[in-house]
Order: structure tokens, then C-alpha cells, then sequence
């Protein structure tokens, strides 16, 4: 892109080819082609922006998939309550990533650890960010407390989800990013001065930062307040609370779906880079934009087949909420090395990813922890696997195209590379590990003894949608009383025998 939009001239040498007295034509060339390169620059942002803006939206429209996700996977008498929580996950992570969460992310110049500039977007647009960069990494903030949210539903507070959002997008999830996100970040592949190892971590589009951040915090909320009431019986069996609508998370998995495709894709941020030269000049970022596209669709493929059998095998049942969340495990795995791995490679991911997400639920079962979306385990188990595996199959080729700056790269152990990169990926597992455990952990800790974090066994048992918000998701119609469910009449027919109606 560069090329393109630097054209150079210089008057004075193109007289001596024109020949003498003809300084003025030359001038006059010049500056068409100074206008034809500022055209050409013009334009290379205006794509750039676009593209960055449409994927920001594709990633904005996952909410939507989160939301009718999350309901569908909760009993019906909390689908009021889970669905609002969505929508305020969305509304407090604005302001607060606005007020202080893109800062400490990306506002550098800056130390290693916290960005300390842009505050309330103060100097944007730069010569670094426009406002779309702005709209793009807040609907990834947004997309890790909506992860947080499916793992205490069915029986948090109201308040407590307003505070930990608040907290996880204003500040949590923006240091995590900026340490593998900023080129400021002390563990940043893009900080070329100072890479951990030589390598950086190459966490794409965010298995670590997005993924684990929210899955982790997930783990702490789950894990302080407990599970919810008859999720295990008094000899400590596992007892199923199915949600209440397959349809809903059918449709909220192909909306997630679809909007990976912004989410994976769009962390390019821009498409109008080339790569080859001359017979090669069909090459160019926007052939990574759509191999990235591939990759992340074998592995949720991957993940939804062997996720399809392999609970099939364990339970003898073929079970569509199952094959949902194996697929969203593919996804989420996929995530961080997604643009730097060959198409075959995705496949191994999801595969992998399957088995992680089916064992962590295994179990969190076995030490009774309860997890309404699985969160946890498919954001927490199966992005840490992410991490891991673009460490062993990230190619040469590719590390060194997408990010650049540096010929000698570590890349992918079984691909030759070495381990560095794979020693600074462990080193990111945990320090995403302990920072969020240092910090949502005693979060949920405090409002757990202040009582703020669970609802009261009254409450839970009534279900929210009544006790917390006036009323149900679903209206019953009843000529007397609309606000209550009507009794059905079902007949019992018996063969030879008059027909008796049944109250259910």
C-alpha cells in the first residue's frame, strides 16, 4: 500500500529529460502525480476504515448471539433477566471503555504494563488511531464480560452484574490486551524492541485476551457463589437443569458464527496491504483476510462433528445444545492463531478443542462446579488450548507476513520453529491465569460477604424474571389475568373409553 500512495517526482529531474525551458511542464507533472498519490492515500484509508468499521459491526452483532444463547440455555423464569444483563453488558462497557478502557489498553506511548493515554478518546483520531479502532476493540470488551455473565446466570444480583462489568471492561480485560495487544505491551508480538524470547505472543484475535479473560472471571464468580439450587442432588449426582429454548441456541450459535467472521478476520484491521510482487501481485493481505475466514471455519466445523459423537458415544444421545458448544469451543480456540496457520492445521485445533471443552465439563461436574453456558470451560479450557496450539503449528511463512518487522521469527514448534514462542504462550496462560484471578477473584469475593452476589433461595426458586423484574419473558394469555400462566386442558384418550380432560 505504501507504494502506491508515495508516488515521487522531482521537477527538477524530470526538466532534464524534457529538455530546456521546460521547468514549468515539469512542475506541472509533478504535481498531478502529488495529487494522484494523495488520491491513492485517500482511498487506502477510506477501504481500510471500512473494513475495519464493517467488521467492528459483525463483531457488535455477537451480542445478539450471546443474548439469545444465554436465554435459550436458562429456564425460562430467567430469560428476562439474562437477556437484560446482555444488553447492560453492552451499555456500561461503553462508557467505561470509553472513559478509561481503550487508554489503559492502547494509549501509548507507554510503559509495559498499562497504556496511560486517549482517556474519554482525548487526541483521537492520531496518526495511530481512528475513532473505528475505538468502536472495534470495545466490541471485543463487550464480548469478554458477556462471557462472565453466562457463568453466573440463573442466580447473581442485579447490582453485581452492573459492578463487575464495569470493572472488567474499564480496566481487567484493557491491561490483559494492552500486554498482548499494544506495541507497547511487554509481551507484545508486536512490540519488534523488546519481544519475550525473541517471539511475542501471537494471540490473534484474543483465545487468550478475550477467551480466558472472560472465561476465568466466569470461573471465580461460578466458583464463590455456588451452584444453583438442585444442580446436585443430596448424594452429590449430577442433575441436568436443561434450558428452555434449543431454538434459541441454535439461533444465537449462528449468530456468533457469523459474527466470527469480524471477530477473527477484522483483527487484520486493514485489508488494502499487498504482499507479492510483480507475478505475485494477486497476493496480499486480503488473501490472509480470507484464509483466516477457512481456518476458523474448519475448526468449528471440526469441533461441532467430534463434539456431535463424541457425546453420542458417552450419553447415547445426539444432542444439539451439546454440537453448539463444541462448535463455539472450535471457535474460541481457533482464535489466537487463526491467521498464522495452514487450513489443514484448523481441523487439529477443533479436534482438540472438542476433547478439551467434553473433559473440562467432565470435570466440573465431578467437583460440582455449575456453569449454565459451559462458559468457563469452552472460553477458559478451550482458549488456553488456543494459545498452545499456535505455538506448535504457526507457520514461518506466515508469522512473518502477518506481523513482520523482525526476518528471524520463532515460529511454530512442530513446524520447525523452535519452542521459544511456545515458552512465551505458557507464560501467557499464566499471567491471564493470575491477573484475573487477582483481580475479579476478590472482586466477587467482597460482594459475596456484602451480600450483593446471590439472590436470596426465595428468589431463585420464584426465578428472577418475577421476583426482579415484575413479570415474565413470555406472556401467557388468560381472559382474567394475563400476568399469570393459564391452566391447559389436555385430554387422555384411552382406547374404547370417553375422553377426560386432565389439568397440567
Amino acid at each position: 500500500m505504501a507504494t502506491w500512495a508515495t508516488l515521487d517526482c522531482s521537477s527538477a529531474q524530470l526538466a532534464q529529460l524534457l529538455g530546456p525551458n521546460n521547468t514549468a511542464a515539469a512542475d506541472f507533472i509533478c504535481s498531478q502525480f502529488a495529487a494522484v498519490s494523495s488520491k491513492l492515500s485517500d482511498t487506502a484509508h477510506a477501504v481500510d476504515t471500512t473494513y475495519l468499521l464493517f467488521s467492528a459491526y459483525l463483531v457488535f452483532s455477537m451480542q445478539l448471539g450471546f443474548a439469545m444463547l444465554c436465554a435459550g440455555s436458562v429456564r425460562a423464569k430467567n430469560t428476562m433477566n439474562i437477556m437484560l444483563t446482555n444488553v447492560l453488558d453492552a451499555a456500561t462497557g461503553g462508557i467505561f471503555y470509553y472513559l478509561f478502557g481503550f487508554a489503559f489498553a492502547f494509549g501509548g506511548p507507554s510503559n509495559g504494563f498499562i497504556g496511560r493515554h486517549f482517556f474519554g478518546l482525548r487526541d483521537i483520531p492520531s496518526d495511530s488511531f481512528d475513532y473505528s479502532n475505538f468502536l472495534y476493540q470495545w466490541a471485543f470488551a463487550i464480548a469478554a464480560a458477556g462471557i462472565t455473565s453466562g457463568s453466573i446466570a440463573e442466580r447473581t444480583q442485579f447490582v453485581a452484574y452492573l459492578i463487575y462489568s464495569s470493572f472488567l471492561t474499564g480496566f481487567v480485560y484493557p491491561v490483559v490486551s494492552h500486554w498482548f495487544w499494544s506495541t507497547d505491551g511487554w509481551a507484545s508480538a508486536g512490540n519488534t524492541q523488546n519481544l519475550l524470547f525473541g517471539s511475542g505472543v501471537i494471540d490473534f484475535a484474543g483465545s487468550g485476551v478475550v477467551h480466558m479473560v472472560g472465561g476465568i472471571a466466569g470461573l471465580w464468580g461460578a466458583f464463590i457463589e455456588g451452584p444453583r439450587i438442585g444442580r446436585f442432588d443430596h448424594s452429590g449426582r449430577s442433575v441436568a437443569l436443561r434450558g428452555h429454548s434449543a431454538s434459541l441456541v441454535v439461533l444465537g450459535t449462528f449468530l456468533l458464527w457469523f459474527g466470527w467472521y469480524g471477530f477473527n478476520p477484522g483483527s487484520f484491521n486493514k485489508i488494502l496491504s499487498p504482499y507479492g510482487t510483480g507475478s505475485m501481485s494477486y497476493y496480499g493481505q486480503w488473501s490472509a483476510v480470507g484464509r483466516t475466514a477457512v481456518t476458523t471455519t474448519l475448526a468449528g466445523c471440526t469441533a461441532a462433528l467430534t463434539t456431535l459423537f463424541g457425546k453420542r458415544i458417552l450419553s447415547g444421545h445426539w444432542n444439539v445444545t451439546d454440537v453448539c458448544n463444541g462448535l463455539l469451543g472450535g471457535f474460541a480456540a481457533i482464535t489466537g492463531g487463526c491467521s498464522v496457520v495452514e487450513p489443514w492445521a484448523a481441523i487439529v485445533c477443533g479436534f482438540v478443542a472438542a476433547i478439551v471443552l467434553i473433559s473440562c465439563n467432565k470435570l466440573a461436574e465431578k467437583v460440582k462446579y455449575d456453569d449454565p453456558l459451559e462458559a468457563a470451560q469452552l472460553h477458559g479450557g478451550c482458549g488456553a488450548w488456543g494459545i498452545i496450539f499456535t505455538a506448535l503449528f504457526a507457520t514461518k511463512k506466515y508469522v512473518n507476513e502477518v506481523y513482520g518487522g523482525k526476518s528471524d521469527r520463532p515460529y511454530g514448534l512442530f513446524m520447525g520453529g523452535g519452542g521459544k514462542m511456545l515458552g512465551a504462550h505458557l507464560i501467557q496462560i499464566v499471567v491471564i491465569i493470575g491477573w484475573v484471578s487477582a483481580t475479579m477473584g476478590p472482586l466477587f469475593f467482597v460482594l459475596h460477604k456484602l451480600k450483593l452476589l446471590r439472590i436470596s433461595a426465595e428468589d431463585e426458586m420464584a426465578g428472577m424474571d418475577l421476583t426482579r423484574h415484575g413479570g415474565f419473558a413470555y406472556v401467557y394469555h388468560d381472559d382474567e389475568d394475563s400476568e399469570k400462566p393459564t391452566t391447559i386442558q389436555l385430554r387422555k384418550v384411552e382406547p374404547n373409553a370417553s375422553s377426560t380432560p386432565t389439568s397440567v
